[in-house]
């Protein structure tokens, strides 16, 4: 009897762990699908966030020029410090969002669309109509850095404040986007994607940045070599350094309407059909993929101009309402 139960006893305990193996490796399987799962998620939330960050890029280095050479690194970093701070506070609000009130997403990636589309109108409009005032903005500070007398504490402490500013707004967007691909998912894989992406996001835009800013002081050491080589690729990056600038000012300004434009037509059914009808109509012979592709950017582009170029004559024409003397003189 004693045998018995031992053998009794014995089997049940290899039951029990045959039991525990089949659980484990159920879940090392899920645990290893949900690994995929995320990193899936946040490859199409980067892929589609990826047209804010040329824009987030050029700007925020746009903030920084204008700084002394010796300070734009912790100028840079300053800015990544309060762009990590607007993050704290954007993502448990994204998530917030998401777990209350679902329905609020499509909305805000609207209003996102259409503040990109209208961000990119201004720039244009700024370009075109206030071009002498930004020369004057320049030159002032290269006299602020020349001047020792000014306080370029205070001076530093207004650029921080501003870039921190603005990327508070283009964070919200990246933020949103990609809430807007993980909405389905899990609150577990929308902790994570978010999270991640706010790292990265940070990581890469501002390590990016420090890089811009200092690519002419290395020009400049380059320069300085004895070898023919090092002067030859010093000389390179002092030329390539402002074409670089104005190159990412473009692709930002080109990204602000594919990006806003894209979101836009998405959440109007009856363009987003219209878009997807035109580019099968191009995709014609072996290119007809990349004609598709290029034909539906170039449609969202549009619409996000339209768009921005909308919202901007409403605040112009809000703007101009709420100034006493402008109603009067209607009067």
């Amino acid at each position: 009897m004693a045998g018995a139960s031992l053998l009794t006893l014995l089997d049940d305990i290899a039951a029990i762990l045959d039991d525990v193996a089949v659980m484990t490796k159920v879940a090392a399987h899920k645990s290893t699908a949900m690994v995929d799962d995320v990193a899936t998620m946040t490859k199409v939330a980067t892929q589609k966030t990826a047209g804010v960050l040329g824009d987030d890029l050029a700007l925020n280095a746009q903030q920084v020029t204008g700084v002394r050479a010796e300070r734009e690194l912790p100028v840079v970093w300053a800015v990544a410090k309060g762009s990590l701070i607007n993050k704290a506070i954007l993502v448990p609000a994204a998530l917030a969002i998401s777990a209350f009130l679902p329905w609020l997403i499509t909305p805000l990636l609207m209003l996102g669309g259409a503040f990109l589309c209208f961000e990119g109108v201004e720039k244009l409009a700024h370009k075109f109509l206030h071009a002498q005032e930004d020369a004057a903005d320049a030159a002032q500070h290269q006299q602020a850095n020349a001047n020792p007398a000014v306080d370029l504490v205070a001076f530093e402490k207004e650029k921080i404040k501003g870039a921190v500013r603005t990327d508070f707004i283009l964070s919200a967007e990246i933020i949103v986007i990609a809430l807007g691909t993980v909405a389905t998912a899990t609150f577990a894989q929308q902790v994570v994607v978010l999270v991640g992406i706010a790292i990265v996001m940070t990581v890469g835009v501002y390590g990016l940045v420090g890089g811009i800013v200092k690519l002419d002081d290395l020009g400049l050491w380059l320069s300085g070599k004895a070898s023919g080589a090092a002067q030859a690729l010093g000389r390179g990056l002092l030329a390539m350094a402002p074409w670089l600038m104005r190159f990412l000012s473009v692709a930002g300004t080109a990204a602000m309407f594919l990006v806003g434009g894209g979101i836009l037509v998405h959440g109007i059914p009856v363009l987003h059909h219209a878009t997807q009808a035109a580019g099968a109509a191009v995709a014609q012979g072996a290119l007809g993929g990349l004609w598709q592709a290029l034909a539906t950017h170039l449609l969202n582009a549009l619409a996000g101009v339209v768009a921005g170029g909308l919202v901007l004559a409403g605040v112009t024409l809000v703007q101009r309402l709420r100034k006493p003397g402008v109603v009067a003189g209607q009067k």
